[in-house]
Parts: structure tokens; C-alpha cells; sequence
């Protein structure tokens, strides 16, 4: 095996045990890849928890989705295509996190999209946070309706399903759902205190410019300075 692949290997298993013990997956949810060259990406296989992950769980293929390493007993993630859309339209991204962390998928569910000027370090770091329509998981509903909010986006609501963080290494996209969670656990938080305040457009278009500053992944606008939109 190649030596960066193994290397890779043994850390989408420490990212795979993060996310279970953090509580973002249960059971088998969720999936993780990290792209490898223009020919080959590592995904997580299907049907197994990302907290007990072994190397054989983890499938090498190309960036078409073939398996290149047979494995009898483990295949690839049944969406590893929306990982490929990423892929595809984000030249400047090289891995992938898909999990289902309680409070931003809250937010998904409630059809609330994390878009406003809220906590500093959020901004810099995700910029707004859109939410993608539903689509069924395992098919190509999922990569075309993320398809819209790639360019733009390196962390994306799943409608009624979860998150997708989108980075330039395995850690930094692990970082960003970390990020994710713990933003959308303050918001709800301040939801339930009665308010949630919004910073102003100046200090927005500051904090974007710190973004720009820090050389951040994406091309990401915030949405107007308006209160969340909470559905009653």
C-alpha cells in the first residue's frame, strides 16, 4: 500500500472516532473521504460506524466512483456521489465530512439555514451556511441539489437529513463541522433566551474581510442583517 494512502487511512479512522464520540453520527451515519490525486479518492465504506473503523472499511477509487482496491467484504459509501460533486466543482477541496451533528441538523430539520451575522469566529471560518433542498439519499438527488451552493459555500445544510463540510485536508474539513455544531448549539441556544442578535452590516463586511485576510476557502456572502426567520 501506498504510504500516504495508509497515512490517510489511519486518519480517517481518528476522524471517523471524533465524530462518533462527539455524538455527530449514530449507528452507521455519515460518511468521510479525502481526495487523494486526479485519479483516486479514499471513502468510507457503507453500513459501518465511523467510531470503529479499520483500513479494509476504508475504499480506495477513482474519482468516478469505481472501486480500484476489490474488497469482498466492505463497498464505498452509497454517497460517495455527492462527495464526487464536490470533487468535481471545487477543485481546491480534497476532503469531505458528512455526519448528522443534533443541533445543525435541528436547524435542517426546521428548514433554517445558518446564513446570518452572528458569532465572529463562525464567519471567518464557514462564512454563511445555506441549507439544500431535500434530496434521497444513496442517489444523484443529492449531489444536484448541493450543486447550486458549492461555489459559494464550504459548509452546507442537508434538508431533513444533516451536514456537509467541504475542506482543503481532512482535519480543516472536520474542523469546519465542529465549527458548524457548536455555532448552531449557540443559536439555538439563544432562541430558547428569546433572542438572537444579529450583528449589523458593518461588522459583517468587517469580519468578511478578515475571511479574505486568512486566505479561507470559498467565495461566501452573508445574507442581509435581518433577524432569524424562527417558524413558529
Amino acid at each position: 500500500m501506498k504510504k500516504n494512502i495508509r497515512k490517510t487511512k489511519q486518519e480517517i479512522i481518528e476522524i471517523g472516532k471524533r465524530i462518533w464520540q462527539r455524538g455527530y453520527v449514530a449507528a452507521n451515519d455519515g460518511n468521510i473521504s479525502v481526495y487523494i490525486n486526479d485519479k483516486e479518492i479514499l471513502t468510507t465504506a457503507t453500513g459501518v460506524s465511523k467510531g470503529f473503523l479499520t483500513e479494509g472499511m476504508i475504499i480506495l477509487c477513482d474519482t468516478n466512483g469505481n472501486v480500484i482496491e476489490k474488497n469482498c467484504k466492505y463497498f464505498p459509501s452509497s454517497e460517495v456521489k455527492m462527495h464526487l460533486q464536490v470533487y468535481k466543482d471545487r477543485p481546491d477541496i480534497k476532503s469531505v465530512v458528512h455526519a448528522h451533528p443534533p443541533f445543525a441538523t435541528s436547524f435542517s430539520v426546521a428548514g433554517i439555514p445558518l446564513n446570518k451575522c452572528v458569532l465572529p469566529e463562525a464567519i471567518i471560518v464557514l462564512g454563511a451556511v445555506p441549507l439544500a433542498p431535500y434530496g434521497l439519499p444513496s442517489t444523484m438527488e443529492l449531489p444536484e441539489k448541493i450543486k447550486p451552493f458549492l461555489q459559494e459555500s464550504d459548509a452546507i445544510l442537508l434538508q431533513n437529513h444533516g451536514a456537509l463540510t467541504l475542506g482543503v485536508d481532512l482535519f480543516n474539513a472536520y474542523y469546519k463541522m465542529e465549527t458548524l455544531e457548536h455555532t448552531a448549539s449557540i443559536i439555538w441556544k439563544a432562541i430558547q433566551l428569546g433572542n438572537v442578535n444579529v450583528l449589523p452590516e458593518v461588522e459583517r463586511d468587517r469580519l468578511m474581510n478578515l475571511r479574505k485576510k486568512f486566505n479561507l476557502t470559498g467565495k461566501i456572502t452573508l445574507s442581509d442583517c435581518t433577524p432569524f426567520n424562527i417558524k413558529k
